[in-house]
């Protein structure tokens, strides 16, 4: 099974601007652990997680003050359609994150999550638990 099939292609996409608590509440109303951040005049594409902004408050900073620039990782990997999960799920474990973020022709395509490669490898997985020996 290939990352196409398994990623979302609803993105949330933010600007570098936007504060934390405004990401933190689009996040929330989409149901998505991350936000990809657009920032075409400074670092290109980066991703804010729900990590980055739990870490922001886990050391006292003001939600409504910190901008996304400042939390958001732009050293990311990203992952082509064509990858195989397997190799998602390489890359995620070897860079230690849990979302990547997928480009087609130079822009983001979709984010493909941890949640994502389970929710295809488990029905797959049970399958195979019940197939006669």
């Amino acid at each position: 099974m290939l990352v196409r099939d398994a990623m979302s292609t609803l993105v949330l996409t933010i600007g570098p601007a936007h504060t934390l608590r405004q990401a933190a509440a689009l996040m929330s109303a989409r149901r998505v652990g991350a936000a990809v951040v657009l920032d075409p005049d400074g670092t290109g594409i980066g991703i804010l997680t729900e990590r980055d902004i739990l870490n922001s408050l886990g050391l006292g900073q003001d939600p409504d003050t910190e901008r996304a620039h400042a939390h958001t990782t732009t050293d990311v990997v990203f992952a082509a359609p064509s990858w195989t999960l397997q190799e998602a799920a390489v890359a995620m474990t070897d860079g230690g994150f849990r979302h990547l973020i997928v480009l087609d022709l130079g822009g983001p395509a979709g984010i493909v999550s941890v949640r994502d490669i389970i929710r295809c490898w488990a029905p797959q997985r049970q399958r195979a638990e019940h197939m006669p020996a």
